[in-house]
């Protein structure tokens, strides 16, 4: 089902350590953490539960047992994971790996329609469920096509789940697949606006590749405890919570339901070092931080949407601490594009990490000039190979790159400057409108605490300017603030580009990651 490799891009390893031609992702991540003398350091905690290295092995080998033993798993076989995050996520992720099978990570908030898909999709045959999370895919296997087995476990694996009955009865021990580097490791699903998601393959050097990149910008120590907010069903936070902790034998603090208040007393709690967010969330923890306690914090990553310059400055005078503003995709597993800790330029989204190397090309795949706005283009170890979808191959990769949807201008200096997604431009009356620019100028007004820019159709002018505002104070929604905006807009950036049309809302409705669902602010 993989697409034909004459449309693959060009994987470039030039920048990495020589790589061996079989590996098992799971040797490189814990093998040898025993003869380090790592059994007894907490690798993972989960509320007021912590596991050892020692543990998270041995639970990993007696989950591979369970699975290969019981289960009937066959390398190749693919797995559907559904679960908050927490150390049995991560022990089954591994435990799969281990066994030879393929992961396929699901958000826990999908409902049953959505887990139909992706099953028949990719031909899941087992599924891996946190018990609370059953209810919808019980229903999905009843639809399914391919789903023959569901098996529960509880967040640490010490209730009366099936699972958890089954690793504390068997044994470990169990001895790695000899897998081949280039061997599928995991199907992601990208997480677009609209219509049905695109299912993406990596293998297991993709994932031992990634942790050699980007660390080298965003650091990561054996005395880091990390924490953050996005689900290890999605790449960003499969490196960062499990991938990178691991490989450099840090510490984990997983937050199953990363509400802000819950974040902000894992971090007082486990004195947390490192966040990983999204800016939403980081906007979230702001206004909910109060007196807490977050002086442990010595970096941040953001991720997932552009980092406005407001939430940044507002977060450094909070914490001292400068968010690093990064880009990456699905497609790519891990963060490409990031600034460097020192943050030398706020509002830009960095230089490419090592191992990556960035163009900007037009709608043709031409290279663009400095100082001209243009799609990013990637190279690097890691690259897009949609499964059985040759017209989106055909649309993401062109000679040997891989070409994104978002425009991005580049400086004398080599620093990469968001603009938008290319697909989400207004072109009003002739004139090409910058959603996130629009949404900067509203975000210097006082009475603005969120908001979210889209073009909506309009028989004179093709399409206008709609924001969709949530107010610090929502009692003043009016047709007074309306205009107030609108003016304020008009004389902070071009008067052809502020809002005709302004909306007042509660909240702006996101996917499960974060992100704001633009789709539905369209068509509302």
């Amino acid at each position: 089902m993989l697409p034909p490799e004459d449309t693959w891009p060009v994987f470039d390893y030039s920048g990495l350590p020589p790589y061996p031609a079989c590996m098992n992702v799971t040797e490189v991540l814990l093998g040898g953490a025993l003869e380090e003398g790592l059994r007894d350091k907490p690798a993972m905690h989960f509320e007021d539960v912590a596991w050892s290295y020692g543990r998270l092995i041995d639970t990993v080998d007696r989950i591979a047992r369970v699975l290969v033993e019981d289960y009937r798993l066959e390398p190749g076989t693919r797995v559907l994971l559904r679960s908050g995050n927490s150390p049995m996520l991560a022990a089954c992720w591994l435990a799969v790996l281990k066994a030879g099978g393929i992961c396929v990570a699901s958000m826990p908030l999908l409902k049953t329609e959505e887990i139909v898909f992706i099953l028949d999709r990719v031909a899941v045959r087992i599924a891996l469920c946190e018990e609370s999370l059953v209810d919808d895919l019980e229903k999905a296997k009843s639809s399914s096509a391919t789903l023959q087995r569901i098996a529960c476990f509880t967040p640490t694996g010490d209730g009366d789940a099936e699972l958890d009955r089954a690793i504390r009865k068997g044994s470990g021990g169990f001895a790695a697949l000899r897998t081949a580097a280039d061997d599928i490791a995991i199907i992601s699903f990208t997480s677009g606006p609209t219509g049905h998601p695109k299912a993406t393959v990596n293998c297991h050097r993709d994932l031992i590749a990634i942790s050699d990149c980007y660390p080298k910008v965003f650091t990561v120590l054996p005395d880091d405890v990390i924490c953050g907010s996005p689900s290890m069903a999605f790449t960003y936070g499969l490196g960062v919570f499990l991938v990178y902790p691991l490989r450099y034998r840090a510490s984990v603090v997983y937050v199953p339901r990363p509400m802000p208040e819950k974040v902000l007393t894992a971090i007082e709690r486990h004195k947390v070092t490192s966040l990983y967010s999204v800016p939403t969330s980081y906007r979230q923890l702001l206004d909910a931080m109060g007196d807490a306690d977050v002086s442990s914090v010595r970096k941040c990553s953001s991720s997932g949407e552009n980092l406005q310059t407001p939430l940044f400055e507002a977060w450094h005078q909070r914490t001292g601490v400068k968010l690093v503003n990064g880009f990456g995709a699905t497609e790519l597993i891990c963060t490409v594009l990031s600034e460097r800790m020192s943050v030398e330029r706020i509002g830009s989204t960095g230089k490419a990490i090592p191992g990556y190397t960035m163009r900007l090309v037009d709608e043709q795949g031409h290279p663009l000039p400095q100082d001209a706005a243009g799609r990013l283009a990637v190279r690097g170890p890691t690259g897009c190979r949609y499964l059985d979808d040759l017209e989106h191959q055909r649309a993401f990769v062109h000679d040997g790159w891989n070409v994104t949807s978002d425009l991005f201008v580049r400086d004398g200096d080599g620093y990469f400057w968001y603009v938008d997604r290319c697909d989400d431009m207004i072109v009003s009356a002739g004139y090409n409108i910058s959603p996130q620019e629009v949404e900067r100028a509203l975000l210097q007004h006082p009475l603005v605490h969120e908001c979210a820019v889209v073009g909506v159709d309009d028989a004179k002018r093709g399409k206008v300017v709609r924001a969709c505002v949530v107010l610090h104070d929502s009692g003043l929604a009016s047709p007074d603030t309306i205009t107030t905006l609108q003016e304020f807009v008009k004389h902070q950036i071009a008067p052809y580009k502020y809002p005709r049309e302004i909306r007042f809302l509660a909240e702006l409705p996101k996917t499960h990651t974060g992100k704001i669902q633009r789709q539905k602010l369209r068509n509302g």
